[in-house]
């Protein structure tokens, strides 16, 4: 009897093994070889030499470069959009269901999906270059201007994740103290002050979870630059899991790749241990603010 809880779980630690560790020891073990899956019989140890050749490339640090700014131009957007939706659900007396539904919708599409319309939408003919051509103004190479591509790409992505982080922010309004509250208006204290003194404090943990979690996901960007530019034009949208891709696929440098895959890894796994950390001390800070 006390072996049926196994046994339960038995599907799950057989998938994980499979579909989890062993790649994971797998990619470990070829970021030490050099390894072309069309040359297996060239294959050889080389230790730590595809790590110090990633540290040393021009364009790992041009990819890593190109991630951090799409990390740090969406993120401070993407919150204070998702906060301000949150706090406009939360004052909606009607309609908030259908607001709610509304402004979540795009979390329930692939993003090859929301990719593939914002390409046509960006095209030479799109939508909004027909805007454009309304106003009398001359159009917009959105996707082959190296200035515009990556803020295009990134003024997509805050359009399709703002919604999902917006649900998440009105969840923890939605359990703010309703006494202290209203304790606070009536004795007089301003909107603004009450949002910054009760609310925001109140929300922090999850604020820094919205924000870390999109920081994650932002460093792992791969589906747009994919869809919509490839990498170009001339490098400007080339991230750093479009460069793993681009040496995996492209040149078969399958050791190399997953040198790079765990350099990506460790550099995610950082921003976990700031997560936790930040987290945690925001969960202990909340109750006293």
């Amino acid at each position: 009897m006390k072996r049926r809880p196994f046994f339960g779980l038995a599907p799950w630690g057989l998938c994980f093994a499979v579909f989890g560790v062993f790649p994971l020891a797998y990619s470990l073990i070829l970021s030490f070889l050099s390894y072309n899956p069309l040359r297996p019989d060239l294959v050889r140890w080389v230790g730590l030499d595809n790590y110090a050749r990633a540290l040393a490339s021009p364009a790992f640090w041009h990819a890593l470069r190109t991630t951090a700014i799409f990390v740090a131009g969406t993120l401070p957007v993407t919150l204070v959009l998702a906060y301000t939706v949150a706090a406009l659900l939360a004052r909606a007396r009607r309609g908030e269901g259908f607001f709610r539904a509304a402004i979540f919708f795009p979390a329930t599409l692939s993003m090859v999906v929301i990719s593939l319309v914002f390409k046509s939408l960006y095209a030479e003919e799109g939508l909004l270059n027909g805007w454009l051509g309304v106003l009398g103004l001359p159009h917009i190479h959105w996707l082959l201007d190296v200035r515009l591509a990556l803020p295009s790409i990134m003024a997509m992505d805050v359009w399709a994740s703002v919604g999902y982080y917006a649900i998440l922010i009105l969840a923890a309004r939605k359990t703010l103290p309703g006494e202290q509250l209203e304790a606070a208006r009536l004795e007089g204290i301003s909107p603004l002050l009450i949002e910054r003194k009760i609310v925001l404090p109140h929300l922090r943990p999850v604020l820094l979870f919205v924000v870390l979690l999109n920081t994650i996901r932002a460093f792992q960007i791969f589906i747009e630059p994919f869809v919509l530019t490839r990498g170009g034009p001339l490098e400007s949208t080339l991230t750093l899991v479009y460069h793993i891709y681009e040496r995996a696929f492209y040149h078969f440098e399958m050791g190399y790749a997953s040198a790079l895959a765990f350099l990506l890894l460790l550099l995610v796994g950082l921003i976990l241990a700031v997560q936790r950390r930040l987290l945690g001390r925001g969960s202990a800070e909340a109750p006293a603010a």
